[in-house]
């Protein structure tokens, strides 16, 4: 797992109704309290706050580090989102992932 750090800026995985925010949007972490629990600043096109969260771990997924100033790889989410999920649906994606190869790549030129 990725550790998420001060300033990464990472993507909803739930409805947060009570601040008005939807899965999948984005905001910055801003306070890591050391317990699994990160307070996330979510702000609108100019830059104003429109809610400070604080979130569990299970809530969201890191896109950009900071530290680095990298985006995270598609392979780094899909982990991270799979590894958030109990065993036996890590399972049934490692099946459908697998049942993938069986179809017929696309050869064209």
């Amino acid at each position: 797992m990725i550790k998420p750090e001060l300033f990464d800026l990472v993507e909803l995985l739930v409805d947060l109704p009570e601040y008005n925010l939807i899965m999948g949007e984005q905001g910055t972490i801003v306070e890591d309290y050391n317990d699994g629990c990160y307070e996330i600043e979510f702000s609108n096109d100019r830059g104003e706050t429109i809610a400070l969260c604080p979130l569990q771990i299970q809530q969201f997924i890191i896109l950009w580090k900071a530290n680095s100033k990298t985006w995270l790889s598609l392979t780094e989410k899909l982990t991270a989102l799979i590894d958030k999920l109990p065993k036996e649906k890590q399972q049934k994606i490692l099946d459908f992932t697998r049942s993938l190869l069986d179809f017929p790549v696309d050869k064209r030129p």
